[in-house]
């Protein structure tokens, strides 16, 4: 089965913060690496179910999954969710980033 991959507009912004932070200190580089990061991306159309479950996923209450990219200091983690045949990307965020945490509740 092939998945749809759609990504949302604060993980492509987040996507172009890492993508201007590498270019500062190596265009060429910073061009490579964002093409990559889109392919690996695009990879999800195929088996998304096989990446683990976020760290965060149970305080989501949500199947939030985590696909790893990049070598040793510039992992990012591309967070997404499966909801039948669509892949959803939430976010593009550097490994040293804290864990996401949920919304406060107002009472």
């Amino acid at each position: 089965m092939k998945y749809q991959v759609q990504i949302s507009p604060q993980a492509l912004d987040e996507a172009e913060e890492g993508y201007l932070w590498i270019r500062e200190k190596a265009p060429l580089a910073a061009a490579r690496w964002y093409s990559r990061l889109m392919q690996a991306i695009d990879s999800l159309e195929r088996n998304p179910e096989s990446y683990p479950l976020a760290p965060e996923a149970e305080a989501f209450a949500v199947e939030l999954r985590q696909m790893l990219f990049g070598k040793r200091s510039g992992i990012y983690r591309i967070l997404f969710t499966v909801h039948g045949n669509v892949v959803r990307v939430h976010h593009v965020r550097h490994g040293a980033q804290q864990f996401l945490e949920p919304p406060e509740k107002e009472n």
